[in-house]
């Protein structure tokens, strides 16, 4: 078998050998034809049946060839985007968490396997061809100057025109209209991700595709430039196809001049119809070039994308890691900027949180509460200033140490497709059943396990089993509470849920964060009454701190939170009231 790294090189010496082959049935049944106009007798016979064996077996050879070709070359384009595509989330997985809050995971992956088969199909089947189109123009234009270079100039002139005018064609629209298109393919397939996510909400509201007006518009952006780029096409590609076909009405006055001032009439003839014959297999290879180029600019804009997308730097990750000594978190004169733009999401912040304490983030939406706590666990890192876990700088903490000491919980949780079991090891692949089930009954998930026929084996998903927002919540609380990790991020876990999953995770909480240093974003601000310190967040900066009660006699930004709080909680209950 041949190696590895010569497989495309030696697909295009073959497919190279094969379109050789496929032009020796031409000369062979031009020769038969001038057997038959020239003189009978028994040895131009005994030619015309081996010139009729040479057609019909170099014919079959070629066919055969170039199948042996796309054998090697497919097997290389399968090598080709496996590396791809291994390569690619070899990187991703190594960029900073939160390069996935900026990109979607329909983005994502609509760039990684739709570009990478698309290289797939170029090295698989527009590779082989490219040695074909080299090659036969090639040995065809030495082949139509051999025989007479005056019909040879003839059938040249239409060529030359169709190819002129389908380069200049491709030239000034082919490589804009390539990025548009695959620009609207990602868009169209992030939109259509999103509103698979939204339906249950369209069809709550009963409402129609019609309503996600992104996900609409994105299609019609879609189809109305592919309608005017198939347009545009409609007279280039109209005089190349007339251009390409009529080399018959300039050899024909041709021949018929050159017979006209020359005695050897069979001879013109006989030339002619080599020409005719030989004339399509050039225009073909011609067009075929043309195809060649426009998938060799589909697969580098495909390589392009996927360079872009993995175009991005992993945090450094120091030579000399420092350990973690503690649970204490502290922030130093921190400020941070998100790449592409100007506003400091966090500015100049600097506090300590104390091993086994909890703080809580509270503030306005877009007040930089998530971006502080993303900071911990190295999400980013920070412009200016620091942040320290156990006396070491994140920077300087070896990324697996630093993970294996931070949980999160987030409000939107991700279960994989699979067991509970295995979904609940993520937070502890080592840990023994035992562990498991301590977990399990801390997290309050006890009752969701019994009333699953397959209990810890049940798969969760697609030909599984689907599971309530608060009870994913439960299940994402086993997997940190198995975790038992010593510092815990914590966006308001209980945001969304109902009533009564929301006391069971209340107390999952609580047992997650038993002697646990804590950093928690809060939305209800009857869940930050108890904790340490409330640090209040405007604008990226520390507006104020202290307890509740502390920061409701300062009577400032916090107060006016507080009270706007409860009224809309006295809101709601009248409401419930009137309803009653």
């Amino acid at each position: 078998m041949v190696g590895r790294k010569y497989m495309l090189p030696a697909s295009l010496l073959i497919s190279a050998l094969s379109s050789l082959l496929g032009i020796l049935p031409l000369i062979f049944i031009w020769l038969i034809i001038r057997e038959f106009l020239s003189p009978a007798t028994v040895t131009s016979q005994a030619l015309i049946g081996t010139y009729a064996w040479w057609a019909a077996g170099t014919a079959i050879a070629g066919i055969g060839i170039y199948f042996l070709a796309l054998t090697i070359s497919h097997l290389a384009a399968f090598r080709v985007e496996v590396e791809m595509r291994r390569q690619a989330m070899k990187k991703i997985v190594s960029f900073p968490l939160g390069f996935f809050d900026n990109n979607t995971c329909g983005r994502i992956r609509k760039i990684i396997d739709d570009n990478a088969s698309t290289t797939h199909s170029f090295l698989a089947h527009q590779m082989p061809d490219l040695a074909a189109s080299i090659v036969v123009p090639v040995v065809s234009l030495v082949l139509i100057f051999i025989f007479d270079w005056r019909l040879g100039l003839a059938c040249l002139v239409p060529l030359v025109i169709s190819f002129g005018i389908m380069s200049f064609a491709m030239g000034t629209k082919g490589k804009y209209f390539l990025k548009t298109y695959m620009d609207s393919l990602e868009e169209m397939n992030t939109e259509a991700v999103e509103y698979v996510r939204g339906i249950p909400v369209v069809k709550v509201f009963q409402q129609t595709v019609y309503s996600f007006k992104s996900f609409q518009k994105s299609i019609i952006r879609y189809k109305e430039m592919v309608f005017n780029y198939t347009i545009s096409w409609e007279t280039p590609m109209t005089a190349y196809t007339v251009g390409i076909h009529s080399f018959a009405y300039i050899l024909v006055p041709v021949a018929i001049l050159m017979i006209g001032n020359s005695a050897n009439y069979a001879g013109i003839v006989v030339d002619l119809l080599f020409y005719i014959l030989i004339t399509p297999v050039f225009a073909n290879s011609i067009m075929k070039s043309m195809y060649i180029r426009q998938a060799m600019g589909q697969a580098e804009e495909a390589i392009n994308r996927i360079d872009e997308l993995t175009d991005v730097k992993p945090l450094p990750v120091s030579s000399d890691p420092k350990p973690i000594h503690g649970n204490e978190i502290r922030f130093e004169d921190v400020s941070f900027t998100y790449p592409g733009t100007s506003r400091k999401a966090v500015d100049d912040i600097s506090f300590t949180v104390p091993k086994g304490k909890t703080f809580a983030l509270v503030g306005p939406s877009g007040s930089g509460k998530t971006t502080i706590a993303r900071l911990v666990p190295r999400f980013w890192d920070t412009d200016e200033g620091k942040v320290f876990i156990g006396g070491s700088n994140v920077r300087e903490i070896d990324p697996e140490e630093l993970m294996q000491n931070v949980s999160f919980v987030f409000q939107n949780t991700s279960l994989f497709r699979a067991s509970l079991y295995d979904n609940i090891c993520y937070g502890n692949p080592g840990a023994t059943p035992e562990e498991v089930e301590s977990a399990l009954e801390k997290a309050q998930c006890r009752e969701i396990i019994d009333r699953l026929p397959k209990g810890l084996d049940t798969k969760i998903g697609a030909e599984g089993t689907y599971l309530s927002g608060g009870e994913q919540q439960r299940i994402a609380l086993a997997r940190a509470i198995l975790k038992d990790a010593p510092i815990v991020v914590m966006d308001e876990a209980t945001a969304f849920t109902d009533p009564e999953n929301e006391h069971l995770i209340l107390e999952a909480l609580g047992k997650l964060t038993e002697g646990k240093t804590v950093l928690m974003i809060a939305h209800r601000l009857t869940s930050v009454v108890d904790v340490d310190t409330i640090l209040v967040i405007e604008n990226g900066k520390i507006a104020e701190q202290g307890s509740h009660q502390e920061l409701l006699d300062k009577d400032g930004l916090y107060a006016k939170m507080w009270n706007e709080y409860q009224r809309s909680v006295q809101w709601t209950i009248g409401k419930e009231a009137l309803h009653a």
